[in-house]
């Protein structure tokens, strides 16, 4: 088994070419999305987009904790 390094986030490499890679297919599906004409599928890439970069860039955690999480507000769906 491949060993992932730490990177000076506290971030494994491998997770974050992992990051890097989905970032770039969103790239890709984003343009995709554009000649379809779907602007709201568009817009969720996008989103997508910048979530992952602010991962790699350190701004954002790869994901929050349960205990961090909002509670649920207990309607019926």
């Amino acid at each position: 088994m491949a060993r992932d390094t730490v990177d000076m986030n506290g971030r494994g490499t491998r997770t974050m070419e992992n990051i890097a890679y989905i970032r770039q297919m969103l790239a890709e599906l984003r343009l995709v999305a554009e000649n379809e004409g779907a602007e709201m599928l568009c817009y969720l890439i996008e989103m997508a987009y910048v979530e992952a970069g602010d991962v790699q860039s350190g701004r954002r955690a790869l994901s929050i904790h349960h205990a961090q999480r909002d509670k649920p507000s207990r309607m019926p769906l």
